[in-house]
C-alpha cells in the first residue's frame, strides 16, 4: 500500500511539472503576440500624436518646433488652449462613463499600480481613454512626453489579451511587464531598454523567470516597428570628437548639474501640483476648466519658446546641432521644466521621460559650450555632453538608472559615452533621491496611498484584507457597542494596529453593513502567518 501511494505521488509530481512546461509555453507564445499587439498599439498612438500635431501646427510632432515657429504667435497660442479645451470634453466624458478614476489620463505609475495591487488587471476602456486624451494633450502642444502613456496602452493590451486566459496572478504580472517592455521598445526603437524598463520599473525585480518572455515580448515589438517605421535611431548626433581623460570628471559634475536639475524639476511638479488641486478647491474650479488653463500657460510660453511644445525631439536635435547659444540653452531648461509643470498639474495627459531627456540635453549642451569657451580644444564638444545630460537627467528623475543609460545609448547610437554616462547618471540620480527621496513614480503612487519604495511589505499590508485571512464564524448574538471589534473590510495592516493598540491576541470581526454582527474572528498569529506566506511568495517570485 505505501509502495502504491509512492507511485501516485510520483506520477503527480510528473504530470505537474508538465503542466508548468505547457505553462510557460504559453506565457511566451501569448508574450510573442503582445509583443506584436503592442507594438501596433504604438504605432496607431504616434500616428495619432501627429495627426493632432498637423491640425493644430501644420507639422506631425517631429516638426513642431519649426511649425509653431511659422506660425502667428495668436494662432500658436491658441493651439493648445484648444487642445486644453478638447482635453477638458474628453475627461468630462470618461469620468461620466466612469472609464477613468478621478477624471485623469493614466500612465506608467498606473501600470505599477497595476502589477502590485489589481492583479494586472486594466480596463481597456480606460487605457483607449487615456491614449486619446495623451494624444490630442501631447499633439496640440502640451509639454509632456509619449512614453508614459504608450506603456499604459502595451500594458492594457496585455491585460486584455492574458485577462480570459486563465493565468496564475504571477504569469499576469510578468505578461504586464511584456507589454511595458514592447511599448518601449516599439516607441524608442530600444529592445534592450524595453527589458530593462519592464524588469526595472515596472516588475521591480530581475528574476530569470520572466525575462525570457520580457525580451521575446520586446524584441518582436522592435521588429514590427523597424518593418514599418525603419531601423534607425531616434536622434543622429554629429561627430563630438576624441574624448579624453578629462571628460570622465567633467561628466561627473554635469551629473551633479543634472541631478540638481532633476530634484528642482521633480519639487516643482509635486508642489505645483499640490497648489492647483488646493487653488481649485478653495475657489470651487471644476478640474474640467484645468486643462484650458494650462493650455494658456503652455501657449504664452511656446509663443516666445516653441521649444517647449509636445515631446520636444526636433529641439534635441537642434540641440545636438549647436544651434542654440547658451544663454537660450539656459531658459529653455527653466522654460521646459515649468512648462512640463504646468501640463502635468493641469491634468493633460503625457508622460516625464522626454521631458527629462529635452531638459537633460538642453543642460548638457549648455555645459559642453560653457566648457569649450573656456577650453578650447582640450573637452569633448557640447554634442556628447548633451547626450551625457539626457540620460543623466531623465534617469533620475525615473529612478531608473539602468534602462535609462541603454535607451539614451540605443536613442542615440553612439556606446562611445559608456562610462561618462553612467558615471553622470549615478551621480545625478543619487542627489535626487537624498533631496527627494522617490523618483516619479513612487511619489505618483505615494499620493494614492502607496509606498513601493522599501519593497512589497507595504503593498501587502495594504492591500490584503481582514476577510481573506479570519476565521469565519456563523452569525451569532450581537456584539456588545463598548466590544473591541475589527471589520472585514479593513487592510491586513490597520487590523494588525488595531491588535497591537488593543494589547489583544486576536478580535471579533463585524460586517462592515452591520458593526455589531460578528462574522469571524482575527488572531495575531494567524494575521502574521498569512502576512509572511505573502512575503514569502514575493520573495520566491522576486529571485526565481
Amino acid at each position: 500500500m505505501p509502495r502504491k501511494i509512492a507511485r501516485i505521488l510520483i506520477a503527480l509530481r510528473k504530470i505537474r511539472r508538465r503542466l508548468q512546461g505547457v505553462d510557460v509555453l504559453r506565457v511566451w507564445i501569448l508574450a510573442v503576440v503582445i509583443g506584436i499587439a503592442a507594438a501596433y498599439g504604438v504605432i496607431a498612438f504616434r500616428f495619432a500624436i501627429d495627426a493632432v500635431s498637423s491640425l493644430a501646427f501644420g507639422e506631425d510632432e517631429g516638426g513642431v518646433v519649426s511649425g509653431a515657429s511659422s506660425l502667428t504667435a495668436w494662432r500658436a497660442w491658441a493651439a493648445p488652449v484648444i487642445g486644453g479645451f478638447v482635453v477638458s470634453g474628453l475627461l468630462f466624458l470618461a469620468h461620466r462613463f466612469q472609464w477613468l478614476a478621478g477624471g485623469r489620463g493614466q500612465g506608467v505609475a498606473d501600470v505599477i499600480e497595476a502589477r502590485a495591487v489589481s492583479g494586472g488587471n486594466i480596463s481597456l476602456r480606460a487605457g483607449l481613454a487615456a491614449a486619446t486624451v495623451s494624444a490630442v494633450s501631447i499633439g496640440a502642444g502640451g509639454s509632456a512626453g509619449r512614453e508614459g502613456p504608450a506603456v499604459h496602452l502595451g500594458a492594457t493590451i496585455a491585460s486584455i489579451l492574458y485577462r480570459k486566459l486563465g493565468f496564475t496572478a504571477k504569469h499576469r504580472r510578468a505578461l504586464l511587464g511584456c507589454g511595458a517592455a514592447a511599448a518601449v521598445s516599439a516607441s524608442f526603437n530600444a529592445p534592450v531598454a524595453g527589458v530593462l524598463f519592464a524588469l526595472e520599473v515596472i516588475l521591480g525585480n530581475y528574476a530569470l523567470s520572466v525575462f525570457g518572455p520580457i525580451a521575446a515580448a520586446s524584441v518582436s515589438a522592435a521588429i514590427i516597428t523597424r518593418i514599418h517605421l525603419g531601423d534607425f535611431p531616434a536622434f543622429a548626433p554629429p561627430e563630438y570628437g576624441v574624448i579624453g581623460t578629462i571628460d570622465v570628471p567633467l561628466a561627473a559634475l554635469l551629473g551633479v548639474f543634472c541631478g540638481l536639475v532633476a530634484s528642482g524639476f521633480l519639487q516643482t511638479v509635486e508642489r505645483m501640483t499640490v497648489g492647483v488641486r488646493e487653488f481649485a478647491q478653495k475657489r470651487n474650479i471644476s478640474y474640467l476648466l484645468l486643462p484650458p488653463i494650462g493650455g494658456v500657460i503652455v501657449g504664452l510660453i511656446g509663443v516666445f519658446y516653441p521649444e517647449v511644445f509636445g515631446v520636444g525631439y526636433e529641439a534635441v536635435t537642434k540641440a545636438l546641432n549647436g544651434d542654440y547659444t547658451i544663454h537660450l540653452l539656459a531658459i529653455l531648461v527653466l522654460m521646459k521644466g515649468v512648462a512640463t509643470a504646468v501640463t502635468l498639474s493641469c491634468r493633460f495627459g503625457g508622460g516625464v521621460f522626454s521631458p527629462g531627456l529635452v531638459i537633460g540635453a538642453f543642460m548638457g549642451a549648455a555645459f559642453g559650450a560653457g566648457l569649450s569657451e573656456l577650453f578650447p580644444d582640450v573637452t569633448a564638444s557640447p554634442v556628447y555632453y548633451a547626450m551625457i545630460g539626457m540620460g543623466a537627467v531623465s534617469g533620475a528623475i525615473l529612478g531608473a538608472p539602468i534602462s535609462t543609460t541603454l535607451i539614451a545609448f540605443e536613442l542615440t547610437g553612439e556606446y562611445g559615452i559608456t562610462i561618462s554616462l553612467m558615471v553622470a547618471v549615478a551621480i545625478a540620480t543619487l542627489i535626487t533621491q537624498w533631496t527627494c527621496g522617490k523618483s516619479f513614480f513612487h511619489w505618483q503612487l505615494s499620493r494614492r496611498g502607496y509606498d513601493l519604495s522599501e519593497g512589497p511589505q507595504g503593498i501587502i499590508l495594504k492591500t490584503m484584507r481582514v476577510r481573506e485571512v479570519m476565521e469565519k464564524m456563523p452569525p451569532g448574538a450581537p456584539l456588545p457597542a463598548e466590544a473591541e471589534r475589527l471589520e472585514a473590510g479593513q487592510s491586513l495592516g490597520e487590523a494588525l494596529a488595531k491588535l497591537n493598540e488593543a494589547e489583544e491576541h486576536g478580535l471579533p470581526v463585524v460586517d462592515p453593513s452591520d458593526e455589531n454582527q460578528v462574522v469571524g474572528y482575527l488572531s495575531r498569529v494567524k494575521a502574521l502567518a498569512a502576512y509572511n506566506r505573502a512575503l514569502i511568495e514575493e520573495n520566491i517570485e522576486h529571485h526565481t
